[in-house]
């Protein structure tokens, strides 16, 4: 009767029990809205796609010595260096993630000397002996991954790899592109120390000319003192800018990768500095979908998102396959012998019940990580954009600027040429080709410096957008889909019950928008 009873109630007493143990389970924590990414059609970005610049566009400067210094970067550089080791490093992690969706196999073998206690469950003459064990066989397991924690961390693990790969090529573009801008610094220190060892020059001239007048009784001591005086201070300043080419020079070295040893190798610069670089007007459509850190931003998104995904799978049941075949016996004379044999299988399931508050800690740190890393692309987009921007607005600025300043040089010449020819002939004092000489001067410094900034604008904004990077036929590995070039807002699954169990697929739409 007691039997029959508990029979009938067998299955109410086993919900019962599910019930209890379910309610004591770790239940995941209510998921909170993550930020949102910006959108590029709020950018203002309205003018037409441009391509790709060509494949080492610096060879446009028709500059032997600013190629091999670049290629040189290439090979030498640390900092390429650093992104290539933390590449191999994330493809190596996107291998060991694969490889948790796959089964598992291990061939183990024990063999142990050792002494059964008097009151073993076998009878002597086991019991109280010395004997040999051994135990042999072949395991299998296979975690099923019903819940896709596996699967989002490899999602998660195969877009940090992606975006290491587009980091190399942001690298490699800002590594250029830096060798490019000492490059043309070192000729404005170069054709600056021309300036003043003219300006040297030109002060000697005016002191053998004022010692004529002084002979010939038009000028006193006090004009001789006065234009000696100015000699010693063009000396420094020749110094001081010869001082500058070597620091230039430094500087170069060490950003090609090279040491002091390469300080004699690296001459004056014969760049042209008039060479036609592929360069828009406005904000060209497909800024975003051009730079590799904002495409690299929009990945450790997406790895954020797939590790938060993974984090919420944690606080359901892992369901795993297990098998085993193998021997074992009590003596090695027994152990495979077919009596000796051993096999087994089931299906093996854990679930969390308590951890103190783990799994919820892990989950909320998924979360931050999400919101930071869109905060990180937002910023990155932000400055895509202003950077951008600012090269255009200073292009412009510097064209117009040179103009003035062409025509601004040409009348300081015509007019120290005069101050120095009425100086000669007495019809005007020292302080006139002075002043005519500090105009002068001046004009030649703002000319080389005007010349020389114009030149790097167009190397940023060329860097601004991308270079000659070009997305469409970019393989960072490990090979995967690129980001879809869309521009749209992130969708999250905030909306979810908590206890839900989560969607394999990532749920952040991020925004770039591209033309071809």
């Amino acid at each position: 009767m007691i039997r029959t009873l508990l029979s009938a109630r067998a299955p109410t007493v086993i919900s019962v029990a599910l019930g209890l143990l379910l309610s004591a389970c770790v239940l995941p924590p209510t998921q909170t809205p993550a930020a949102q990414p910006l959108a590029s059609e709020h950018m203002g970005l309205t003018d037409v796609a441009v391509a790709p610049a060509p494949e080492g566009w610096w060879k446009s400067f028709d500059d032997e010595q600013l190629n091999q210094l670049i290629e040189r970067a290439f090979s030498n550089s640390p900092s390429l260096a650093q992104a290539s080791a933390r590449l191999r490093e994330a493809v190596s992690q996107a291998d060991a993630a694969h490889a948790g969706l796959l089964p598992h196999a291990t061939l183990d073998a024990t063999v142990m000397r050792q002494r059964a206690p008097e009151n073993f469950i076998v009878p002597p003459p086991l019991a109280g002996s010395v004997f040999w064990t051994g135990v042999g066989g072949a395991n299998l397991s296979w975690d099923l991954d019903f819940w896709g924690r596996q699967a989002d961390a490899l999602k998660q693990a195969r877009a940090l790899a992606q975006a290491s790969g587009y980091e190399i090529e942001s690298a490699r573009l800002l590594l250029a592109g830096a060798i490019a801008q000492a490059y043309i610094d070192l000729y404005r220190d170069s054709a600056l120390a021309d300036i003043a060892a003219r300006a040297e020059a030109q002060r000697q001239h005016i002191i053998d000319i004022t010692r004529q007048r002084v002979a010939a009784g038009l000028d006193t001591q006090l004009e001789l003192r006065t234009a000696e005086a100015q000699l010693p201070q063009a000396r420094v300043e020749h110094a001081q800018a010869q001082a500058s080419v070597d620091l230039a020079i430094h500087q170069l070295a060490a950003i090609s990768g090279d040491g002091a040893t390469a300080y004699a190798t690296i001459q004056r610069p014969q760049i042209n500095l008039d060479a036609a670089l592929p360069l828009p007007t406005a904000l060209p459509i497909n800024l975003l979908a051009r730079r590799p850190d904002v495409l690299a931003a929009r990945l450790q998104v997406d790895a954020a998102d797939a590790q938060r995904l993974a984090a919420n799978a944690a606080f359901y049941p892992d369901v795993s396959l297990r098998a085993l075949a193998g021997f074992g016996a009590f003596g090695l004379d027994h152990l495979f012998e077919l009596s000796a044999r051993s096999y087994g299988g089931g299906a093996v399931v854990s679930l969390p019940l308590f951890d103190g508050g783990r799994l919820r800690a892990e989950y909320r740190g998924s979360e931050a990580l999400l919101d930071e890393a869109v905060a990180h692309y937002n910023q990155t987009v932000l400055q895509a954009v202003q950077q951008t921007a600012d090269q255009l607005t200073r292009i412009d600025a510097l064209t117009r600027e040179r103009a003035d300043q062409a025509q601004t040089l040409a009348a300081s010449e015509d007019a120290y040429r005069i101050a120095e020819e009425r100086y000669r002939a007495g019809l005007a004092s020292y302080l006139s080709v002075l002043n005519a000489e500090t105009q002068v001067l001046n004009a030649r410094r703002s000319s080389v410096d005007i010349i020389a900034n114009q030149v790097i604008a167009r190397v940023t904004l060329l860097l601004a957008l991308g270079g000659s990077f070009d997305p469409a036929a970019n393989t960072a590995p490990p090979a995967a889909t690129p980001p879809t070039p869309v521009a749209t807002g992130a969708t999250t699954d905030s909306a979810a019950p908590a206890n839900s169990p989560p969607s394999n697929s990532s749920t952040s739409e991020l925004a770039l928008q591209a033309q071809p």
